[in-house]
């Protein structure tokens, strides 16, 4: 099974909906929950939400670099994307609900400005993958989903819409983790019939089932895989995103 076609505006849109509901449960906290722990091991709330903004900084670089054919990196390099974090981390709240309004709307205007003609530009992100720039917007869209749930404010899996899950599970096996060598051999089991198998080519392939939306939590380290089966093998260790 292939990833799903993106659908740019479509994507862009779901962007917009999943940065509303960002800043509604960011807008809930103060400032001193900002300085607590979030859910990522050594990040605290204030570290995650300095990532989110300056993540949307990033893409839009790619997105400039779709349009106008001008090499623009993600970030100037790995360490001034975690000294950009650090630096912003320890900021009251008002200043990181501002950073994030600002770098989304910089962000919608890179996409509203992208010519249709130059959404199929391959552009290479930090790890070294190349990525369309049609799916851009769904590289962001994970970005918010995935980390709004760190933030430990309420936003889980269960509130993840079917159609991200569905988009996501099929990026994960498909792209992220096709041919890794850090995961066995997976056939990857969604309650409604659809397979995928990804992970490290090889025999002794582990069949993994359970509801999409478990599936996803499971693969991206935000789920325990209690809701999964796997038909008597224990569930492999999958490596951080």
């Amino acid at each position: 099974m292939t990833v799903t076609t993106p659908d740019f505006a479509h994507d862009v849109a779901a962007v917009r909906e999943a940065t509303e509901r960002l800043l509604v449960s960011v807008g809930k906290l103060d400032d001193a929950a900002v300085g607590e722990p979030s859910l990522l091991p050594g990040w605290t709330r204030g570290h995650v939400l300095a990532h989110l903004a300056r993540n949307a900084d990033a893409l839009t670089n790619l997105l400039t670099w779709a349009r106008t054919d001008i090499r623009t990196p993600m970030y100037a390099s790995p360490a001034a994307r975690a000294a950009d974090i650090e630096r912003d981390a320890d900021r009251p709240l008002a200043a990181h609900l501002e950073d994030l309004r600002e770098s989304a709307t910089r962000f919608d205007a890179a996409a509203d400005s992208l010519p249709r003609t130059r959404r199929a530009f391959e552009v290479e992100m930090r790890n070294g993958v190349v990525e369309r720039a049609d799916r851009l917007p769904l590289r962001r869209l994970a970005e918010l989903e995935l980390h709004h749930m760190d933030l430990g404010v309420g936003h889980t899996l269960d509130q993840l819409s079917p159609e991200f899950v569905d988009s996501e599970l099929a990026f994960l096996a498909t792209v992220k983790f096709a041919g890794s060598p850090e995961l066995p051999a997976l056939e990857l089991r969604a309650d409604d019939g659809r397979s995928w198998r990804t992970g490290r080519p090889g025999d002794g392939e582990v069949v993994v089932s359970g509801p999409a939306r478990a599936l996803v939590g499971w693969l991206t380290g935000r789920g325990d895989g209690a809701e999964l089966d796997g038909h008597g093998a224990a569930l492999p260790v999958v490596p951080p995103l």
